[in-house]
């Protein structure tokens, strides 16, 4: 599937926060389709203004990929096993591991082109 078939789709979304409990199965368990995600904090300036390109690209992806955030002060450990040191920070998952990355702001095409290798099923291409 390509960009501009992904960027047809239309609605409004909102972007799940999970907690680390909910990691093992809205991530690590969702082997499907990618999951995105994105560590934030609410006291960050960048976090704040990547929250509408995240619903666009949301948007874009429909029931191809699935994103997530997880507040990175309310779980550092799950920060620490991913080597989080900045924020945001968009790690792209499928099957279960880091296949992406992003550190910082993206824009949505930047965002949706680390996701495409991964939206027709293949979890081959490495980070």
């Amino acid at each position: 599937m390509n960009v501009s078939k992904l960027q047809m789709s239309t609605g409004k979304t909102q972007i799940a926060e999970i907690d680390e409990k909910k990691f093992g199965s809205e991530v690590l368990g969702w082997s499907k389709q990618p999951v995105m995600v994105v560590f934030v904090a609410p006291w960050s300036r960048a976090c704040r203004t990547i929250k509408s390109v995240l619903e666009e690209v949301a948007l874009a992806c429909g029931e191809s990929a699935k994103v997530v955030k997880i507040n990175a002060d309310d779980f550092p450990t799950l920060g620490a096993r991913y080597g989080i040191h900045s924020i945001p920070t968009l790690l792209c998952f499928v099957n279960g591991e880091v296949r992406a990355e992003i550190v910082g702001t993206a824009s949505k095409k930047a965002i949706l082109s680390a996701l495409e290798p991964f939206l027709n099923g293949s979890s081959k291409r490495p980070i």
